[in-house]
């Protein structure tokens, strides 16, 4: 995969061949909604199945009521989690994954896969890179 600049920002973040401006647009609104804390988090923990949101929030130390269901609100919006209320006294509300969702998940564990493969060498890299600049100080 080869990334391009874009032509607002100098930033690579099209591939190369794609020209599209509502996927570039798509691609920037998926990778700031992914980079945030609780989105990669809640999509994984949503993989294992439904749950509610007092056992997800439970999954998620940290999280805030109001930024889960930020979070959940904007995965619905996606496409991504499905919301699924219960008819019944208190109401039941259910999340889960949608098709989509895990098909996204399935792209995102390959970040995890790649990790695995090359975490030791970056972490040289890193080690290397802080040694030099040590040195220059």
């Amino acid at each position: 995969m080869m990334l391009s600049p874009t032509p607002d920002t100098d930033l690579p973040i099209s591939c190369a061949g794609c020209d599209d401006p509502r996927v570039e647009e798509l691609v920037r609104d998926l990778l700031t909604r992914l980079a945030d804390r609780w989105t990669l988090l809640t999509i994984e923990n949503l993989d294992a199945g439904p749950m509610r949101f007092s056992r997800l929030r439970e999954r998620l130390p940290g999280v805030s009521q109001k930024m889960l269901t930020q979070t959940l609100r904007q995965l619905e919006r996606d496409g991504l989690v499905a919301r699924h209320v219960h008819p019944v006294v208190p109401p039941h509300v259910e999340y889960s994954l949608t098709p989509l969702g895990h098909s996204l998940g399935e792209v995102v564990c390959g970040m995890w896969q790649w990790v695995m493969q090359n975490g030791d060498r970056m972490e040289a890299a890193r080690q290397c890179f802080d040694a030099r600049v040590k040195e220059t100080v």
